[in-house]
């Protein structure tokens, strides 16, 4: 493998958009993991990913012609099926076999399109992690996307360490610098896919973002979140809201508000990610305003983390050798650093002995 190639894990599924983002026949270029590739949905209503370059003269294909489930090169004429395989050379009869494009294994599953951007062969689509509750009814939510300027594993470390809700969301996600200085962690658990974190916030005022969606904005509610994150960059969040000192770390959710937050963090390049996301609600479901003032909240809250995040990436270019110290709070995201970089590993080992070795 390249020295490129080496930079990501491959054999595994990676979120490359929201269905909505394919709908009325809309072509979408994205590049994952430093390739360039077309998404589209055919007109049986298949999805299919392909290498947006089209073989010949490598012109993107993302500014082709979609035709049942083929897309035609529109430089030449070229028309590609949903194997990538080439069908059709105006003027021309003989088609090459050599005249294909790699297509890439994909799946739709609760409104997220997932792509596998390694080896064909070990594409299970059961290794995809469903999160259950964009499914459900009982929760409602909005998708989301954005685009940041730095290398994902920056932005998985801010969702590490939820005390930096207390300094870059103060007046948004957070609500005081006190949940940094009279929080802990009550739970760590080091998984072998990644890592799970517990935190209570109790007697506290309630966050700017949950204020706007809730009657009675003074009252003191105790507060939990559990944090779940797992290779290679997806976020699961369960936060509780519970009014203070009514029991709820011991088990009693009467008057209990609660959120589910999905993040999946899907590399661009090695300095560039895709970020997907949904913050569900499961009270007041028959009014459309709270999801929509809970997405404007979080929305307002990444942009504050993205402007940090943006300039961390940009003083780290600038400076390769600059050494990242480590804070007992550094625990969760150091595990999960490790875990990835293990399983990337032991990625390139496997390839590298599959390869046939060099001759002479």
């Amino acid at each position: 493998m390249s020295d490129t190639e080496k930079l990501f894990l491959w054999n595994c599924w990676y979120v490359a958009a929201w269905d909505h983002e394919l709908l009325d026949g809309k072509k979408l270029a994205r590049t994952i993991l430093e390739k360039p590739v077309v998404v589209f949905q055919g007109e049986s209503g298949k999805y299919i990913a392909l290498d947006d370059r089209c073989c010949h003269r490598g012109a993107p294909l993302s500014m082709g012609r979609v035709e049942q489930d083929c897309i035609r090169c529109m430089y030449h004429g070229m028309k590609f099926d949903s194997d990538g395989i080439c069908v059709q050379i105006p003027g021309q009869d003989r088609i090459p076999k050599t005249m294909r494009v790699r297509s890439y294994p994909i799946e739709e599953r609760d409104h997220l399109i997932w792509i596998w951007m390694g080896d064909p062969a070990l594409a299970d689509p059961d290794l995809i992690i469903d999160y259950e509750p964009l499914g459900d009814p009982g929760w409602r939510g909005l998708p989301a996307y954005l685009h940041y300027d730095a290398n994902w594993l920056l932005i998985v470390d801010n969702l590490s360490d939820f005390a930096h809700l207390a300094f870059v969301h103060t007046n948004t996600l957070g609500g005081s610098e006190e949940y940094a200085y009279t929080t802990k962690p009550v739970e760590i658990e080091r998984l072998e896919n990644g890592f799970r974190v517990e935190r209570w916030h109790m007697n506290a005022d309630s966050p700017p973002f949950h204020k706007k969606v809730i009657a009675d904005k003074d009252a003191k509610i105790d507060r939990r979140n559990i944090g779940h994150m797992q290779v290679p960059g997806i976020f699961f969040l369960e936060s509780l809201f519970a009014p203070a000192g009514t029991g709820a770390e011991k088990g009693n959710l009467d008057g209990v508000r609660q959120y589910r937050n999905c993040q999946y963090m899907t590399p661009e390049t090695r300095r560039s990610t895709h970020f997907f996301w949904n913050y569900l609600h499961n009270f007041d479901l028959e009014n459309p305003n709270v999801a929509i003032s809970l997405k404007d909240s979080l929305f307002e809250g990444f942009y504050e983390d993205k402007e940090i995040i943006e300039a961390q990436q940009v003083l780290l270019d600038n400076d390769p050798g600059f050494r990242l110290r480590a804070l007992e709070a550094d625990v969760a995201l150091a595990h999960f650093r490790n875990v990835l970089k293990t399983k990337i590993k032991q990625e390139t080992a496997d390839i590298d002995r599959q390869r046939p070795a060099a001759v002479g």
